[in-house]
């Protein structure tokens, strides 16, 4: 269920899967009713419970706002993304385009900062959101999850040579370019640390050479972000992450 539209300055696909308890309907309506001027493809991922019928309702009214992509089966967050992606520059060819996590641990209006950061800095490509725990940000993660992303961050950074912070924030937004279109137009051997797959992909089209990328990368340190209670990811998915680390450097990197 998704509609072709008018070109839109900004899109943001949200993967949903199984989000029932999770959809904070009346604040994606506050944000839409804004009049902020992006769009949302909620990508509902073969969930199991009410998600679709509550995405059916959220868009009732707002259609030219926001639209649901619906797959047959659970794919996986990586591939619900990709696919929402491509569907999204088929149908609304934005000027920018990124993805946000359905609990929205980073409040909505963080993406028109975002959106500023590539509107003021043309040769940016990618603005990221970074989980900074600063004094006077209120950015609240449980302590387990901290330390083991900030191994994991640190790992990807090392591998990458990258000196990025934080690549698994659920909150990106890209310059709709031929690389971007490139870097999405296959599956990611991921599902779920696919992020740092994009960026492999990106250092591929730079002849891995990361002193090109960097310049091309924004991490934005968030005003906010707080941990919402029913994340799909446990500590015991970083050590699977690894494996998955192994794989995406085997597969691209020198």
């Amino acid at each position: 269920m998704a509609s072709s539209g008018p070109a839109t300055p900004v899109c943001l696909v949200v993967p949903c899967y199984n989000e029932a308890a999770r959809l904070n309907l009346a604040a994606f309506r506050r944000f839409i009713e804004s009049g902020a001027g992006l769009r949302f493809l909620f990508v509902d991922d073969g969930s199991l419970d009410s998600t679709f019928a509550l995405l059916e309702q959220l868009c009732l009214g707002y259609e030219a706002h926001a639209a649901i992509l619906r797959l047959n089966r659970n794919c996986g967050k990586a591939e619900a993304v990709r696919l929402g992606i491509l569907h999204a520059l088929g149908h609304y060819s934005p000027d920018t385009i990124g993805f946000w996590d359905a609990d929205l641990a980073t409040p909505l209006d963080t993406a028109i900062c975002f959106h500023r950061v590539l509107a003021a800095h043309p040769a940016i490509e990618m603005v990221f959101g970074s989980r900074v725990k600063l004094l006077g940000r209120r950015v609240e993660r449980r302590a387990v999850r901290h330390y083991l992303g900030r191994v994991f961050a640190t790992f990807v950074s090392v591998m990458l040579r990258l000196p990025i912070y934080d690549t698994q924030c659920g909150a990106k937004l890209f310059r709709v370019t031929p690389a971007l279109r490139g870097v999405f137009s296959q599956p990611f051997l991921s599902k779920w640390v696919f992020d740092v797959e994009i960026l492999a992909r990106y250092l591929n089209l730079h002849n891995d050479d990361p002193r090109l990328l960097e310049p091309l990368i924004y991490e934005y340190p968030l005003d906010a972000w707080v941990d919402v209670a029913g994340s799909k990811v446990h500590p015991g998915d970083f050590f699977t992450a690894f494996i998955d680390i192994a794989r995406i450097k085997l597969r691209y990197l020198s």
